[in-house]
């Protein structure tokens, strides 16, 4: 790519996207919202070689699909490229996506809790219903990730689904992300309506922390490329782990400081505030 047209993608990351009307309420209602041309051709195109570049120099998960587990067979999962790479660096810090997240919470600004690739490859099986809030020792519901397809993804690549609403109520929230949680919320969801739907190019989705949600298998023949980036509510505590993943997540990506005081770590910097 040309150094123009690097300079305009790298503004675009900064320039300001003006949520729909009704956004915030939706957000707050169902959970998630989908938002359509939040970033352009040229910048998927730009970062996802360079992401997918990562991924494969990083990734360790090599053994035959066959022999995985459901979680590893439902995508490579790489964490913090922003500390591999400068311009990766500039994409997961974008002041666009976090100036959403932050009026999505209603709150004054946002950090960053980590980065991941998700790459489902093209065997790759089901994500099963989960809530990510399970992993994380934060004491608030204010956290969102933005799940973001670097390419256009029809249904045979398994996009994001969603049970709207169930941000709302306390159950499933001690499963980890597995065949039993696939079994039980899927029993336990029934009471709510399920968001399955493609996304075009430059879509993409919010969701709240404690909101279930799954993708389908990737049957599409190529992998499902996506990178995601968790915030929090800049004001975020520290709680007392509860369980093996968020004591590990503490000491990991909050650099195990105080629990009780901020999630203020060196790999939590506020990407945005007012």
């Amino acid at each position: 790519m040309a150094v123009l047209d690097k300079e305009y993608i790298r503004k675009e990351l900064a320039e300001v996207y003006e949520l729909p009307v009704n956004a915030i309420a939706s957000y707050n209602e169902f959970g998630y919202v989908k938002l359509k041309n939040v970033l352009s051709a040229e910048a998927l195109e730009y970062y996802s070689e360079l992401i997918t570049d990562l991924v494969f120099k990083l990734n360790k998960l090599t053994k035959p699909m066959e022999e995985r587990t459901t979680y590893e067979r439902a995508f490579l999962q790489i964490m913090n490229l922003w500390r591999e790479d400068e311009e990766v660096k500039e994409f997961v810090f974008s002041k666009r996506l976090a100036k959403i997240a932050t009026d999505l919470m209603q709150v004054q600004g946002v950090r960053l809790y980590h980065d991941q690739a998700l790459y489902k490859e093209s065997s790759g099986g089901i994500t099963p219903w989960h809530a990510d809030q399970f992993y994380w020792p934060l004491s608030s519901p204010k956290t969102v990730t933005v799940w973001i397809p670097l390419q256009k993804t029809l249904m045979e690549m398994g996009p994001l689904a969603f049970a709207e609403k169930s941000h709302t109520v306390e159950i499933g929230r001690d499963l980890e992300i597995s065949d039993e949680s696939e079994a039980l919320m899927t029993e336990q969801l029934k009471q709510f309506a399920v968001n399955e739907t493609p996304f075009d190019l430059g879509e993409v989705s919010f969701h709240a922390g404690w909101l279930f949600h799954r993708a389908g298998a990737n049957a599409s023949g190529k992998a499902r490329k996506v990178m995601t980036m968790i915030y929090m509510d800049k004001d975020q505590q520290i709680t007392e782990p509860r369980n093996t993943y968020q004591q590990a997540d503490w000491e990991v990506w909050l650099s195990s400081q105080p629990v009780g005081g901020p999630a203020d770590g060196p790999l939590n910097p506020i990407l945005f505030t007012y």
